[in-house]
């Protein structure tokens, strides 16, 4: 009786921790679904799943369905939410500003260099992330970012005067002085928001995303589209420390492989990808997709970084963020 009952007691461990070894993982992003990142991240959670023998189920959630993406940030570093690809939010750390520093790239070649595998600024993001108890498993290069209008643009290249356009930007202090900066009235409104804003005519356009962006949530009052390149747009695959904890070694290793493949295949197509949103924002929609000559863009990126870059940088400490603009070589 004895053996039969240490047999059963034998079972039904190993049927716990079967159990135990599978794990449904939560995943949030803040696109529209089918949404190109959407896509994408379906297919990784199919990768991951094949990758794991079924031990790791990643159910993605769009368009914020989980909640705003700075309230999912908090959440995912207690452990309430498993995932997500997203930007950086840098309400729960001003320093996170440095992931959207205005016209830091200029070209896609820096910008990999910059963000990329072994990147410096990607480097300093994943050690702001391991501070709040979330580990960064890949960054998520989208486009260079631009500015929609729902107006006719006025001297868009030209940032030595003020053009009287109000426009939404986000609630970071970058993004603001840069709106400012190249001539904009910048109102920060929360993006859940921002459509109305402009449909309603509170502001007159968006400064803050790229051609993507405002083609999946802003398509319907953009009639004119400017592509600044007012900063370069990455997100970041981050997850809980504590949901990656509770996977064994072996799945960890196959979601970290998984994350890094889906970082490095999106480097092969971000740039094309790009060029082809603009276009669709021209042809399916009629915008007038502005163009700009390499002097008015270096005009606007001299001209942001003189009177932008010592304002950011004294938000996220001064000494702190010059040494990375020094290791980046600005």
């Amino acid at each position: 009786m004895k053996h039969f009952l240490t047999k059963t007691a034998a079972t039904a461990l190993m049927a716990i921790a079967g159990v135990a070894s599978a794990a449904e993982l939560k995943m949030s992003h803040v696109r529209p679904q089918d949404a190109t990142i959407d896509v994408e991240l379906r297919a990784f959670a199919k990768q991951v799943s094949t990758a794991t023998g079924g031990d790791v189920t990643i159910n993605v959630f769009p368009a914020s369905a989980l909640g705003d993406y700075t309230t999912v940030q908090e959440r995912i570093s207690v452990g309430a939410i498993d995932m997500a690809t997203q930007p950086a939010a840098t309400a729960a750390d001003r320093r996170m500003q440095v992931s959207s520093f205005p016209f830091l790239a200029s070209n896609w070649d820096q910008a990999r260099a910059i963000y990329g595998p072994n990147g410096p600024l990607r480097e300093v993001m994943a050690g702001l992330y391991t501070e709040q108890n979330i580990t960064m498993l890949a960054a998520y290069p989208v486009y260079f970012g631009g500015i929609s209008l729902n107006t006719d643009p006025v001297n868009p290249g030209d940032p030595s005067q003020s053009n009287g356009i109000k426009v939404r930007v986000p609630g970071i202090k970058s993004f603001q002085l840069t709106g400012e900066s190249l001539g904009y009235i910048p109102s920060p409104i929360p993006f859940s928001e921002a459509f109305t804003a402009i449909q309603t005519g509170v502001v007159d356009g968006v400064i803050g995303s790229g051609a993507e962006g405002y083609y999946a949530s802003f398509r319907d009052v953009t009639k004119a589209y400017v592509p600044a390149n007012t900063h370069f747009e990455v997100w970041y695959m981050i997850i809980s420390n504590e949901s990656l904890a509770e996977l064994d070694a072996e799945d960890q290793e196959a979601l970290k492989a998984a994350a890094s493949e889906f970082e490095a295949q999106r480097w092969t197509v971000a740039e094309e990808d790009q060029g082809k949103w603009e276009q669709r924002l021209a042809d399916e929609l009629g915008t007038n997709v502005v163009s700009l000559s390499d002097a008015e863009l270096a005009a606007m990126a001299l001209k942001v970084r003189a009177e932008v870059w010592p304002v950011v940088l004294e938000d996220v400490g001064a000494e702190w963020g010059q040494g990375i603009l020094d290791q980046i070589g600005n």
